[in-house]
């Protein structure tokens, strides 16, 4: 606008900005983070509505799955929540805790809308961990990205699921999360990393299981192979202490 100060546009696009929305799924905390470098600290999370893969063993089906793919038909009206990014930081400044996860769904399909929230919560002190699957380049930079390829065992066909020059993209800023099964899965893991020229270090092999029994039954399976590939193993804590429920 003409005659407008430089500080004036600032402040029109802070408005903006928080006056801007996420499709939000849940909100909730402090809780702990269940995976990853991370397990263990106090958190809350951002988990927003959407995803661009539609993995058979997900545990977070009412994020996405509004036409019961995996068994039961979800109902996006209920599951997804538009809030202002003012709101959603309001919310996440409320808890008394030091580190954010944004997860979802696929939280990097509203990159452009994460984009002020991640910077303001930085700028007021927060850690931000982003949870992705590494199919979308990333335009923002949190704390660091949870990255996490999927493998065949997600059911997703290869096109759609691995997309190493976007994976590439993430190393350096991130670590890398692989849901496995059983020790072929490794096989597996090993040609990824090859291609997208991911670290060792980075790796971190993750048991897939949505109850207690299933995580110890399929860690069994993968820890000594992991271990000697130079893989770190991580838990699913949360999913140890308190099953399949939400909002913990």
């Amino acid at each position: 606008m003409p005659g407008q100060s430089m500080s004036g546009l600032t402040q029109a696009l802070e408005i903006q900005n928080l006056k801007s929305t996420l499709e939000v799924n849940e909100i909730f905390g402090p809780t702990i983070q269940g995976e990853g470098p991370s397990v263990g600290r106090r958190c809350a999370f951002l988990r927003l509505s959407g995803c661009n893969l539609t993995c058979s063993w997900c545990d977070t089906p009412y994020t996405w799955d509004w036409k019961g793919l995996n068994g039961q038909v979800w109902d996006k009206n209920k599951e997804t929540h538009a809030m202002t990014t003012y709101e959603v930081i309001d919310k996440l400044t409320g808890f008394d805790v030091d580190l954010i996860i944004i997860s979802g769904g696929e939280p990097m399909m509203q990159q452009n809308g994460l984009a002020f929230l991640v910077n303001r919560l930085m700028v007021g002190g927060k850690e931000i961990e982003i949870e992705t699957n590494g199919t979308i380049s990333p335009k923002i930079q949190p704390t660091r990205f949870n990255v996490s390829p999927k493998l065949a065992n997600s059911g997703n066909r290869e096109g759609k699921r691995r997309k190493i020059n976007v994976l590439s993209q993430y190393v350096g800023a991130s670590i890398f999360k692989f849901v496995c099964q059983q020790g072929s899965d490794l096989d597996e893991v090993e040609q990824v990393i090859a291609e997208a020229g991911i670290p060792r270090k980075d790796v971190w092999i993750m048991p897939e299981g949505r109850d207690a029994e299933t995580l110890m039954s399929n860690a069994e399976k993968i820890t000594d192979k992991a271990i000697d590939l130079g893989f770190n193993i991580t838990p699913r804590l949360h999913v140890m202490t308190w099953g399949a429920r939400r909002a913990v």
